[in-house]
């Protein structure tokens, strides 16, 4: 069983956001912490979302949603860039486990297995979900939802067994 207590990212378009949909539509425990303004590529992010407002701007709210987490899933493809990248060098620098997943190359099911193996190797509490804009990544946000919708399907308390993805 997981020990998965909480869902946090900034609510940028694509995986930021469809974590924050994933776990709220599944009841889930959701939050993190968004730039001023709760600025996001398609403008100010809806106040339906659990997100605190940093006096900074992105670099300020992805080093945030990385030191409050145990651990990041970062969904990309190709080579990770600006955000991106820096989620995953922040991760290095700081010494906090991640679980990258391209999604050109990892199905669904699969990353969904990936996702719950890394937070049960890790014993993650708060996961941090980071990832490119929508913009940058056309239907990223369908496949991280679909990913973490299962995952916490899976990770549920009611969930008694090791519910495939």
């Amino acid at each position: 069983m997981s020990i998965l207590q909480k869902i946090i990212s900034g609510g940028q378009t694509g995986a930021d956001r469809a974590a924050l949909d994933a776990a709220m539509a599944a009841g889930f425990p959701a939050g993190g912490y968004c730039p001023s303004g709760r600025r996001a590529e398609d403008g100010p992010i809806d106040a339906v979302y659990p997100l605190i407002e940093l006096a900074g701007g992105y670099r300020q709210r992805t080093r945030r949603n990385l030191q409050e987490a145990d651990g990041s899933v970062i969904f990309y493809h190709g080579m990770p860039t600006g955000g991106t990248a820096l989620t995953l060098a922040l991760c290095l620098r700081e010494q906090k486990p991640f679980r990258l997943i391209d999604m050109e190359l990892v199905s669904v099911e699969q990353a969904c297995s990936a996702v719950l193996a890394f937070i049960r190797s890790q014993r993650i509490a708060v996961l941090n979900v980071a990832d490119p804009r929508e913009s940058g990544q056309p239907g990223i946000y369908d496949y991280s939802f679909r990913v973490l919708t299962a995952m916490i399907r899976a990770s549920m308390p009611s969930n008694t067994g090791e519910m495939p993805c």
